[in-house]
């Protein structure tokens, strides 16, 4: 997969699908946008690989065979724009928001404050049809004309739980060491690369550190990340923090200036120096001659933004243009607000300012 620069537009939720996770023209309007605006990759918001997976009203699903034609509607909008469109793929475990009385699923049975419920224990069924799960999905994507699959093993969902000795009490092959706790990501690997095949990207998105006691900590993510080496994984974003991270929650408030920025860069380079693929960061990137000084000292590949593509999806077209300023993103994280009330999340501030309430 070629992109035309190393900008990535890494994974947000955006609130504009059914509550079967079908995309509608909001999504297709919001990823060509990304394309126009000259992002290198984009990558979906998390999507679903079962509805026993979903967090969020509003977020996408790639279960269903029947979801053909609005995606490849989806993948074409991308393309005709010169556009390069990744799925992300997730089971929320613990963390899902399910119907009364379905089974909230985890690696082990323990009640936690980011949960939604106490989640029963996997057993190894469980696991094994979850694990085909995502290799169904990764199969669904390529078929339907996606150009790589993200697993998102980050964020305290299933795949981080799996390796968080904090939410990982189990006593079989999948707990205890970080091997046996890399098992299952390993498995939900293969299944997906074996849907696949050999030529099409496989990538995972992986914290470095959870930022929380008993975490996954960076030595375990390295072995993670050495093994996937092995395994043949095309590239890993890195990233951070869970819910119950507090200040180092995955999106943080208030990045001001420049040494707040690039939060998650020691755990990337870290990563980096460990592994032969390429590595794309992410977390509160704002200003270019920071990127550029990242990719020219290659403590990363990539530079991956999420939030500032919200308040400006034309921010690469605008940075190649010649206006280099630091992108307009206050890091207020007030555009979830619209994707829960109104079906599409949208820069609050940018709204107030076209309004007038604000001023530039």
């Amino acid at each position: 997969m070629e992109l035309k620069n190393r900008f990535v537009r890494s994974a947000t939720w955006e609130g504009m699908c059914d509550e079967h996770g079908r995309p509608g023209q909001k999504l297709v309007d919001c990823y060509r946008q990304l394309s126009e605006g000259e992002v290198g990759l984009i990558i979906t918001g998390y999507t679903f690989v079962r509805l026993d997976g979903k967090q969020t009203r509003g977020s996408m699903g790639a279960q269903s065979d029947e979801f053909s034609p609005e995606m490849r509607s989806l993948c074409k909008a991308v393309h005709d724009k010169g556009g390069k469109l990744c799925v992300q793929l997730v089971h929320t475990g613990g963390q899902a928001r399910v119907p009364a009385g379905t089974r909230i699923l985890a690696p082990s049975a323990l009640q936690a404050p980011e949960y939604s419920a106490l989640p029963s224990e996997m057993s190894a069924r469980d696991i094994a049809e979850v694990t085909a799960a995502f290799g169904e999905s990764a199969r669904r994507a390529k078929d339907w004309g996606f150009d790589a699959v993200q697993l998102h093993a980050a964020h305290g969902y299933l795949i981080n739980q799996f390796l968080s000795p904090r939410m990982n009490h189990r006593t079989d092959a999948y707990g205890g060491s970080i091997d046996n706790r890399m098992r299952f990501l390993r498995e939900v690997y293969r299944s997906a690369r074996a849907a696949v095949g050999v030529s099409f990207p496989v990538l995972a998105k992986l914290n470095g550190s959870d930022f929380i006691e008993q975490g996954l900590s960076i030595e375990d993510a390295v072995q993670v990340a050495r093994t996937l080496d092995r395994e043949g994984i095309d590239a890993i974003e890195v990233s951070g923090g869970t819910p119950a991270s507090g200040d180092c929650a995955p999106v943080r408030r208030k990045i001001d200036t420049r040494e707040q920025e690039a939060y998650n860069l020691p755990l990337a380079s870290r990563i980096k120096k460990a592994v032969a693929y390429p590595i794309m960061v992410v977390g509160g990137f704002r200003t270019l001659d920071l990127m550029q000084e990242v990719i020219e000292k290659e403590e990363s590949d990539y530079i991956s933004l999420a939030r500032p593509f919200i308040r400006e999806p034309g921010l690469v077209h605008r940075w190649q243009g010649g206006d280099t300023s630091r992108a307009r993103c206050i890091s207020c994280n007030g555009c979830y607000r619209p994707g829960l009330r109104e079906g599409g999340i949208a820069c609050i501030i940018e709204r107030a300012e076209k309004s007038g309430k604000v001023k530039t």
